[in-house]
């Protein structure tokens, strides 16, 4: 049985989700799909010049695991633009992540964000109470 895949973390949130050749008509296209999550592995290897290593760890994959991504991400985009291809960017498994975390207070309920990696904080900046919690930025 194949283990289910996890989602891998991506920055890059797509607004383009097609790239297609000038001068040709949509309907006489054939298209390839690029993941989001490829998509990422594209920008994390080839734009940012990043190791496997350390893309892998920024999307909590395994390096290997990351090698096979942008290996398959990198066919797909070679076989768009040497055959004339649409590339339609949909789909994978990912989740969004954003570079800082929001926390909120639960005495004066002070919202504040802090950066990745800088561990949880252990009081509220505002009122210095110590009983504050994760959340997201739309609440």
């Amino acid at each position: 049985m194949v283990r289910p895949q996890k989602n891998r973390f991506v920055k890059f949130d797509p607004d383009i989700s097609y790239f297609k050749p000038r001068g040709i008509p949509m309907q006489n296209l054939e298209e390839v799909r690029l993941t989001v999550d490829e998509g990422e592995a594209i920008r994390l290897a080839d734009l940012l010049g990043m190791s496997h290593e350390e893309a892998g760890r920024h999307m909590g994959v395994s390096r290997a695991t990351f090698g096979r991504i942008v290996q398959k991400a990198r066919k797909t985009v070679a076989d768009a633009l040497i055959n004339g291809k649409a590339i339609n960017i949909e789909g994978g498994n990912y989740k969004i992540v954003k570079d800082a975390r929001i926390f909120k207070c639960r005495k004066c309920n002070n919202k504040w964000e802090e950066p990745r990696g800088t561990g949880r904080p252990k009081n509220c900046p505002k009122c210095n109470h110590d009983d504050v919690h994760r959340t997201e930025d739309n609440e």
